[in-house]
C-alpha cells in the first residue's frame, strides 16, 4: 500500500488520475492538495469524496509549511498542480511563475528533504513549435524553445526537477504529454469549449486561420502512462506521452465535432490570433512504449466521440462553470 500526494488534484487531469487511480490502486490512499483556483472544480471528485483512501487538503503549493507536512507523511509525489491556460498567461504572467516555478521548488525541497519520489506532469508546449508540413516530432532530445509565458514557466519547472536530480539525487521522472482531452476539462479551453459552445447553439470561435495542428492525448490514456512510469520508470528520465492522431488541423478537428452534432460550418466563428501562437505540435512516443509499454487504447476519432457523448450527457457539470455557478460549492464546502 502506498500514500500518494496529489497536487492540483481538483483540476482536469489530476481529477481524472484521482479516478483512475483509486478504481484501479483500491489499497493506496490519496492526498489532494489545492489551491482550488477558477480551474480547480471539486464537482470533478464529487464520486471520491466519501472513499476513505481519499483526503482533500485546501492549500497553496507555494505554502513550504503544509507542503512538507503532507510530502513528510506520503510515500511519492504526483505534481499536477499548474496555471496553464496561454492566454492568461499573456495577461498575467507573475502567476504562472509563482505557481509554476517556485511552487514546483518548493515540492521539490520537501521531496529533497524527505528522501521521497516525485513524478512531474509537464507539457510539449516548452519544445517550441514545428513546421506545418514537416515529419518531425518532439521527442525527449528536443531542445527547450517556449514562445508564451505559460509554456516558459513549465519550462523552468522542468530545469529544477533535472536540477535536483542531479545536484541531490532526488528520485524524479518527468512527463511532457501533447493536449490533453476528455472529462472535466474546464470549458475555456479548445475541445470543450467548442463542444459546449454547439450544445447551446453558440458559434465556435476559430484563432487565425484555424490551421494549427496539435497532438492530442485522451486523458485516460495520459493517466495509464503515468502509472507505467511510476511503475516501470527509469529514475532521472523523461517520457514524452502523445496520443494517436497526425497532424490534424483545429479546424478539421471543429469540422469533426460539427459532423457528429450535425451542425454545419456556419457556426464557425474566426477570431483574432493570439500572440506568439505556436504552429504545429506533434509528439514521438515511442520511447515511452519501448521502456514502459505504453499505447494509446483508441485513435482520436473513438475518443472525440465518447467525449462528445460525455458533455452531453453531463450538461449541469459544465453549465455550472460557465454560469460561474461552480465556485458556489467551494463557497459552501470551505468558507466559513
Amino acid at each position: 500500500m502506498s500514500k500518494l500526494l496529489v497536487t492540483g488534484g481538483a483540476g482536469f487531469i489530476g481529477s481524472n488520475f484521482i479516478h483512475y487511480w483509486l478504481k484501479n490502486h483500491p489499497k493506496d490512499k490519496i492526498v489532494n492538495l489545492d489551491k482550488l483556483t477558477y480551474a480547480g472544480n471539486l464537482e470533478n471528485l464529487e464520486a471520491t469524496k466519501k472513499n476513505p483512501k481519499y483526503q482533500f487538503v485546501l492549500a497553496d503549493i507555494c505554502d513550504s509549511k503544509i507542503v512538507s507536512d503532507l510530502v513528510k507523511d506520503c510515500d511519492l509525489i504526483v505534481h499536477f498542480a499548474a496555471e496553464s491556460h496561454v492566454d492568461r498567461s499573456i495577461i498575467n504572467a507573475g502567476e504562472f511563475v509563482k505557481t509554476n516555478v517556485l511552487g514546483t521548488q518548493i515540492l521539490l525541497q520537501a521531496a529533497k528533504d524527505y528522501n521521497k519520489r516525485f513524478h512531474h506532469i509537464s507539457t510539449d508546449e516548452v519544445f517550441g513549435t514545428l513546421n506545418l508540413g514537416s515529419k518531425e516530432k518532439f521527442n525527449e532530445n528536443t531542445p527547450y524553445d517556449p514562445h508564451s509565458p505559460y509554456s516558459a514557466s513549465k519550462a523552468a519547472s522542468d530545469h529544477l526537477v533535472r536540477a535536483y536530480f542531479h545536484t541531490h539525487n532526488l528520485a524524479v521522472t518527468i512527463s511532457n504529454c501533447s493536449n490533453n482531452f476528455g472529462p472535466y476539462q474546464f470549458p475555456e479551453k479548445f475541445l470543450p469549449l467548442a463542444i459546449t459552445n454547439l450544445l447551446e447553439g453558440k458559434k465556435v470561435p476559430v484563432y487565425g486561420d484555424g490551421l494549427y495542428v496539435r497532438d492530442w492525448l485522451y486523458v485516460q490514456d495520459h493517466c495509464r502512462a503515468i502509472d507505467l512510469i511510476l511503475e516501470k520508470g527509469k529514475i532521472g528520465e523523461t517520457y514524452c506521452i502523445g496520443g494517436i492522431i497526425d497532424d490534424v488541423s483545429n479546424l478539421d478537428i471543429i469540422r469533426r465535432i460539427l459532423n457528429i452534432l450535425g451542425k454545419d460550418e456556419s457556426m464557425i466563428e474566426y477570431v483574432k490570433d493570439r500572440p506568439g501562437h505556436d504552429r504545429r505540435y506533434a509528439v514521438d512516443w515511442s520511447k515511452a512504449n519501448q521502456e514502459i509499454g505504453f499505447t494509446p487504447e483508441h485513435d482520436f476519432d473513438a475518443y472525440l466521440k465518447e467525449t462528445i457523448d460525455w458533455y452531453s450527457k453531463n450538461a449541469k457539470w459544465w453549465q455550472k462553470i460557465k454560469s460561474g455557478e461552480y465556485r458556489n460549492y467551494y463557497e459552501r464546502q470551505y468558507r466559513p
